[in-house]
């Protein structure tokens, strides 16, 4: 099993969620976060004075999927999530060592399904 989880801008968040359910990757739980990364700062204004916002706002999507799922889920997020800009996101990958589905107490690929 692996955990896939993408940082995306959040106005791609449902062209992601609407690819992965196409993909049959229903499954996603959904973060708001905020970071910085390789985008400069930009400036905001707050109660009448300008301020320099460092952080920018982002959506983190995680999933728990199969290993034979991975390229699928992949692509999907690549191809409904980059504007090929500075700034579009990452995608991170983890080994899952088990999984267990607390209303049933089914184990393993089964409780990800």
């Amino acid at each position: 099993m692996k955990k896939v989880e993408a940082i995306i801008r959040p106005s791609k968040l449902k062209a992601v969620q609407r690819g992965l359910k196409e993909a049959e990757i229903p499954c996603i739980t959904v973060v708001p976060v905020k970071g910085t990364g390789l985008q400069t700062s930009y400036s905001e204004r707050y109660r009448g004075t300008e301020q320099s916002m460092i952080l920018h706002s982002r959506v983190m999507i995680i999933c728990v999927i199969s290993d034979n799922h991975l390229e699928k889920c992949i692509d999907v997020i690549k191809k409904n999530a980059s504007e090929n800009k500075v700034g579009d996101g990452k995608i991170f990958i983890y080994n899952v060592e088990d999984a267990i589905r607390l209303s049933t107490g089914v184990q393993g690929n089964d409780a990800i399904i």
